[in-house]
């Protein structure tokens, strides 16, 4: 280890936080900002259950004491206690004697990682599950007898946590800093994200700066459109720049992946930074972490990812693999390194107000069509389709639209699609402009939109008049 103490008390919260459960609701995340809290200024807030943000709900509280299962003779050979990944996230509660035939549907793992727990969730969904290293589920699929299955697990009406820490600067023109903190036990996804976060925040108290920091700590998905939603009118309109900060512990160089503007004032200071670094730069995608919403149409923030190796692309990510021996404090210290020198570049630069983006390039322009223009006045808006839910990404689910996480089959491929279509439904683009942003055949363009037409989540009057309603997604 290089002279770096700073790398090691960032290795050092990371090591706090990992046995702490966190979830997309619950104690977990307030466990998680108190420690936070003795670094850096927070405002925690707490959102009840059952508020609407956008076309999603806030969900019920999760709470889980105990999960287990057993033989018949008491002998545990999957306990929660051991690892908190052992239990699906978000699993209902369970008391019952089963069969394996009954049990294994209910049973992940990962014949390509045999001693690897992997983490799964149940989100948004009422179902129960274990995730076992495959060589244990081998094991038990052997055992000629019952097992016991228990989950002490409770949904409530609750609230879901997310903190702010905002560090005011000479002008309210902000600069976001996001990371997801929902994830358990994880150590580059993301506690290497809550961390470095955290420190350039606590760097940043110390100095003057022009602009407002804004961190925000949040559950992935849920979170980023909760504060979306509360933040629509006062804090979102400010925002000139934005990160996403996620897996930068973990090996392997940096990569920044670009915001929908493609090249905002922010996408130009982090591809230079991130090319000095010898890193790489990817183009905006609308999948990932939660850049997508910040980028979806109606709201075409200038909010980009950092990163490391990305997410599926190194063979820890998901599993218990993914632990305090995959992130090491050089790797965390020259991060914040990263990440400081952008924020250098983002206070000498020209002010970059988003109004000034609405004269640029399409995917720079961040309103969508005057909805009481007439299709001429649109040029041709039969052959550009609309998103009606272009603030944050509808709520898949409720549509019948939504592949599972960690689900195997053949609509990933057009749930890719039709994630392209909402994406890019801004009234701005025809299919063939859609397929060429995606590199997605046209005919796969097509397909996503026929899907959607029948859900209402596009506008019928900008639907190209040669495709049918007609939905494919079950």
């Amino acid at each position: 280890m290089k002279d770096r103490p700073l790398g090691w008390e960032m290795h050092s919260l990371v090591n706090r936080l990992f046995p702490v459960h966190r979830s997309m609701t619950g104690d977990g995340a307030r466990e998680t900002f108190d420690e936070l809290q003795r670094l850096i200024p927070l405002t925690v807030h707490e959102v009840p259950s059952g508020t609407q943000v956008f076309d999603w709900v806030v969900p019920k509280e999760w709470r889980i004491d105990d999960a287990f299962i057993a033989t018949r003779d008491g002998k545990r050979l999957v306990d929660y206690a051991n690892s908190n990944l052992h239990v699906v996230n978000d699993s209902i509660a369970i008391d019952a004697t089963m069969p394996w035939s009954a049990l294994v549907p209910h049973i992940h793992s990962l014949p390509s990682r045999p001693h690897a727990i992997p983490y799964r969730t149940a989100y948004f969904r009422q179902d129960w599950g274990f995730c076992v290293a495959h060589s244990l589920r081998e094991s038990m699929a052997n055992i000629n007898d019952d097992f016991y299955v228990h989950i002490d697990s409770e949904h409530f009406d609750g609230s879901l946590t997310y903190a702010e820490c905002t560090l005011p600067g000479k002008s309210e023109r902000s600069v976001l800093i996001y990371c997801h903190t929902c994830h358990p036990s994880l150590a580059n996804d993301n506690l290497s994200g809550i961390a470095v976060a955290t420190f350039l925040a606590k760097s940043l108290q110390n100095i003057d700066h022009r602009l407002t920091y804004r961190f925000v700590f949040a559950p992935a998905t849920i979170g980023a459109i909760t504060w979306l939603a509360e933040n629509e009118s006062t804090v979102v309109p400010l925002i000139d720049y934005g990160l996403v900060l996620s897996l930068l512990g973990g090996g392997g160089g940096f990569t920044y992946k670009r915001s929908r503007q493609h090249n905002s004032a922010m996408d130009r200071i982090a591809v230079n930074v991130v090319h000095a670094s010898g890193g790489e730069v990817r183009d905006f995608r609308p999948f990932g972490y939660d850049e997508r919403q910040f980028c979806s149409p109606g709201f075409n923030l200038p909010v980009g990812c950092l990163s490391r190796t990305p997410h599926g692309e190194f063979p820890e990510y998901h599993t218990s693999d993914d632990n305090l021996g995959l992130v090491t404090a050089d790797d965390l210290f020259e991060a914040l390194h990263v990440c400081e020198r952008m924020v250098q570049k983002i206070e000498a630069s020209t002010p970059n107000h988003r109004q000034s983006n609405t004269q640029g390039d399409p995917l720079e322009r961040s309103h969508l069509p005057d909805a009481d223009s007439s299709p001429t006045q649109q040029s041709s808006s039969r052959e550009r389709p609309v998103n009606r839910l272009s603030t944050c990404e509808p709520f898949l689910g409720k549509y019948d639209l939504y592949r599972g996480f960690g689900q195997h089959d053949d609509r990933g491929r057009l749930q890719e699609a039709i994630m392209w279509v909402l994406n890019l439904s801004d009234g701005r683009h025809t299919t063939s402009e859609m397929a060429e942003r995606s590199h997605l055949e046209e005919t796969e363009i097509v397909r996503a939109i026929t899907t959607l037409a029948s859900t209402g989540l596009l506008d019928p009057e900008t639907i190209p008049q040669n495709i049918p309603f007609q939905k494919e997604f079950k």
